[in-house]
């Protein structure tokens, strides 16, 4: 056959080349290591606690409230099992997930806290499936766990931020992951979020020294990512606040943008007190708030969220968000999926809230009323 030499061809073939090579949206779940034991919950908490202990002990508080949340295919685990977490990483490749993003607990001077399954993770090889962390730098109360209702803020754990020493060892004691071919990057540079970034005294200073640490070790750098989750803090000039400390992106937990635009007045508040009840939310009521104009940004990274309830772990003192349909939950997916699509490849990220915070009644994972039905949700993306 003749070859086509004509230049209208070659354009009308390039660009249908382009069409089938975009890259999908990397959607990048948030997970939660504390369902296993640890010393420091044994002492806190009494000896074997993990976060199943809150969420078997749940009760529903109003009628038609879905508690306790009863994980189905892989029951009550313990993350010390490698076997659980293949079976994790399998659903999640199954959900079309590209990866975990652990929450990591650095609280100065070398102090770590349910590090065991991320470690076992890097040394064993296993699951081969891609991960990245999130600091989690926030201090440790015992309000995070009561499941009376009291939001008293007994300090258990201090986030502290000891200065180059502690920014170096930090640095040195996850590079192996860094190092590791399954962690997540982008542009060759290791996928890193600060969940509290305008928390974090002269973060600039730290992000400085670990992109010059990263490169001195062979990458062109960290690619640093700030989270925004608390509702009053999600605002435009905060997102711009954030980039400008040196963030390579933001990251905004819409769902608390939402929750904090309907919050109850102070009566109804007062009632809810009385009468023991949480606040409840539909999920339909806060779409709108969960990805907005405001997100549309190239550095914005957007979330999709596919339930709430906060009940386990505060009990009348928490949020609820009910009527957490798949359709709904579908819409903010494709919401999400739009926002990211004019993105350089790369850079076409959605952060999954999450993979498994079943104390919080946010996770994908198939418990026994609802199935895999937003794990499938999201394979249809």
């Amino acid at each position: 056959s003749t070859p086509i030499k004509s230049s209208a061809a070659s354009d009308v073939y390039k660009r249908q080349y382009k069409e089938c090579t975009i890259m999908k949206p990397r959607v990048i779940a948030l997970y939660l290591p504390q369902y296993h034991p640890t010393p420091e919950n044994d002492e806190w908490w009494g000896k074997g606690f993990t976060e199943w202990t809150n969420v078997g002990k749940a009760k529903p508080l109003f009628k038609g409230h879905e508690q306790p949340k009863v994980p189905a295919d892989l029951g009550y685990y313990d993350l010390r099992l490698p076997e659980v977490r293949e079976q994790q990483a399998n659903m999640a490749k199954e959900a079309g997930v590209e990866g975990f993003c652990y929450y990591h607990y650095w609280f100065g001077n070398g102090k770590r806290i349910l590090e065991r399954p991320f470690e076992e993770v890097v040394k064993s090889g296993k699951p081969d499936y891609p991960f990245c962390l999130c600091w989690a730098n926030e201090s440790w109360h015992s309000k995070f766990w009561n499941i009376d209702g009291t939001i008293q803020k007994k300090l258990l754990v201090e986030q502290l931020y000891p200065g180059d020493k502690d920014i170096i060892n930090h640095f040195n004691t996850l590079l192996p992951a860094f190092k590791d071919n399954r962690y997540i990057k982008v542009y060759g540079k290791p996928f890193f979020m600060i969940y509290l970034p305008l928390a974090f005294p002269d973060v600039t200073h730290f992000i400085d020294v670990w992109q010059k640490l990263a490169k001195e070790n062979g990458f062109p750098g960290i690619y640093f990512v700030g989270h925004l989750v608390h509702g009053k803090e999600i605002t435009p000039e905060n997102i711009e606040k954030i980039k400008a400390l040196g963030f390579d992106a933001v990251n905004v937990a819409g769902l608390f943008r939402g929750i904090r635009h309907f919050k109850s007045p102070l009566y109804k508040r007062v009632v809810r007190k009385l009468f023991k009840r949480p606040e409840i939310k539909k999920y339909s009521q806060l779409l709108p708030y969960l990805i907005m104009d405001s997100d549309k940004k190239p550095y914005v990274i957007p979330t999709i969220t596919p339930n709430w309830d906060h009940t386990p772990r505060s009990g009348s003192s928490g949020t609820v968000v009910v009527d957490c349909k798949p359709e709904l939950f579908a819409k903010n997916v494709k919401d999400a999926i739009k926002f990211v699509a004019d993105k350089n490849d790369e850079e076409k990220i959605v952060i999954l809230k999450a993979w498994n915070e079943w104390g919080e009644g946010n996770y994908m994972e198939p418990d026994l009323v609802h199935g895999y039905e937003k794990i499938d949700v999201l394979k249809d993306k």
